[in-house]
């Protein structure tokens, strides 16, 4: 169903108003609730141009969380959903998907509007 690189480890990403699941390879699931976000951070791994290099990491106030990579096809709506969060720092955001920095930038906080 997904038309992932050979090298994603993602079988499908889900964004709806519940939250983010991301089902694995392996059949395992990962997922937090927009309820319990408590962070969101744009990783930065320079590894292009063939591989994935930059992770959206949804953390959960209670340890849980999941990393959708950005060139899943679910990635677009996350980020829409994402830039809605109050407090979102945008400008951050844009600085990470435009560098090769090996770095990981934090852009929303829960309790940061």
């Amino acid at each position: 169903m997904s038309q992932d690189s050979p090298h994603a480890k993602s079988r499908s990403v889900s964004v709806d108003d519940i939250g983010v699941r991301r089902q694995l390879a392996d059949g395992s699931e990962e997922s937090v609730t927009w309820a319990e976000l408590s962070a969101v951070v744009v990783r930065v791994i320079p590894e292009g141009p063939w591989n994935e290099d930059v992770f959206l990491m949804l953390a959960g106030a209670d340890g849980n969380g999941t990393a959708v990579p950005s060139g899943d096809p679910a990635a677009d709506a996350l980020i829409e959903r994402l830039q809605s969060l109050p407090g979102f720092d945008n400008d951050k955001f844009v600085e990470a998907m435009t560098t090769d920095a090996d770095e990981a930038y934090v852009v929303w906080k829960a309790g940061t509007n």
